[in-house]
């Protein structure tokens, strides 16, 4: 009979081990006479081609059609086909190990071993299911994401939570594993117990990336932002191209990226153009002299937008908005289904309107008067003496 160690395997616990480790004890009998290391070969072969035939089974047993019916299950059972086989090995030799002859000692720190993994291979399959369902989530989504105020809603939702997720099942995970080793266990007590200088250390070490976390599962719950929103952050304008665990990616308009932390944008005002809406109204100013006709720039601009697909079709008005010293400001509001529209809207509706003013009112463009009181205006400039100066 094989010494067997008294420390706890979780493993063998999940395990159906009473069938088990009888016909691995009966194995260990029937090869008595053989040296001891020859003896632990031919169980773990046993027990890593048990966990082949199994995995087979299992993988086979699940029906076509309900695959079919279910994406996101065929797609897990995909994904998880290594893991569950690296499972099915690990539960098997921690069944059938204890009853090798090996040493307790032996015995012992491979259990330790096997258990930590099994711990590592729970963690890894939550990580693989989180994974499998966001990406099925995210595969619904619309084609046209900007146009969409629900569907980057639930594309931010869905990103900054798996992010979070990982984060935590990643710490759990680590912890658990460690903690099966006796002395990373015992240390880990006398850690969390003391209020000394080390504890202090990894505290402040933890706080920037807890911060973080907790700021992402707020962003993901409050919404204050979104994939593909238009914002104005640090006076920089641009769109939110991701949102990781602990910081912003800002696609500015020159495809430059701006990195904003988490935490600093929680605590920081910003503009958000497109938080209800992904319409925007956009705004184009002229200076023109006081001699233009408002009214036949009006007509002007409504056949201008009229003449562009980027127009939503809901807003065009053109308002006197100052009145200057030589010259009035017009300000004309179009309105575009979305940021990117908006700008360029703008863009194409002030090139217009330049292009009408200077072939049909070049008079009205802005200039300088000079009005000479008491002497007759010449018929031409040159005709006026220049004024000399004393030296």
């Amino acid at each position: 009979m094989a010494q067997t160690a008294t420390s706890t395997n979780p493993t063998q616990a999940l395990a159906p081990s009473n069938p088990i480790s009888h016909a691995a004890n009966n194995a260990t009998t029937a090869m008595h006479g053989l040296p001891h290391a020859l003896t632990t070969l031919i169980l773990i072969a046993a027990a890593l081609l048990a966990a082949a035939i199994i995995h087979f089974v299992l993988v086979h047993a699940v029906p076509g059609p309900l695959l079919k019916r279910r994406p996101v299950l065929a797609i897990l059972v995909k994904r998880t086909r290594r893991i569950l086989f690296l499972v099915l090995a690990v539960v098997l030799l921690g069944t059938v190990l204890p009853e090798a002859p090996m040493a307790a000692s032996t015995l012992s720190r491979v259990l330790h071993v096997l258990s930590a993994g099994f711990i590592v291979l729970l963690g890894w399959s939550l990580m693989v299911a989180v994974d499998t369902f966001t990406v099925y989530k995210l595969s619904l989504r619309p084609d046209n994401i900007q146009a969409d105020v629900m569907a980057r809603k639930h594309v931010t939702q869905w990103q900054v939570l798996r992010r979070a997720s990982h984060v935590l099942i990643l710490m759990i995970t680590v912890a658990a594993a460690l903690m099966v080793f006796p002395a990373v266990r015992q240390y880990g007590v006398s850690l969390l117990a003391s209020a000394g200088a080390a504890g202090l250390v990894v505290g402040l070490a933890a706080r920037p990336v807890l911060s973080n976390l907790i700021a992402g599962i707020q962003i993901a719950i409050t919404q204050p932002l979104r994939v593909e929103d238009a914002v104005v952050i640090n006076g920089q304008w641009g769109w939110i191209e991701e949102i990781t665990s602990t910081y912003v990616v800002v696609r500015i308009w020159n495809w430059q990226r701006m990195i904003v932390p988490l935490a600093w944008l929680l605590e920081q005002p910003f503009q958000n153009w497109t938080r209800d809406s992904s319409e925007l109204i956009g705004t184009v100013h002229w200076n023109v002299d006081y001699t233009i006709p408002v009214d036949e720039l009006r007509k002007k601009l409504d056949e201008i937008v009229h003449s562009t697909p980027l127009w939503s079709g809901k807003v065009v008005v053109l308002q006197v908005t100052h009145a200057l010293a030589t010259t009035i400001e017009l300000r004309a509001l179009v309105s575009a289904r979305n940021s990117g529209e908006a700008w360029d809207l703008r863009c194409y509706v002030r090139e217009k309107m330049i292009d009408y003013l200077q072939a049909t009112h070049p008079g009205a463009l802005p200039k300088q008067r000079l009005e000479l009181e008491g002497q007759p205006i010449p018929d031409h400039p040159a005709a006026v003496e220049p004024i000399h100066e004393d030296a």
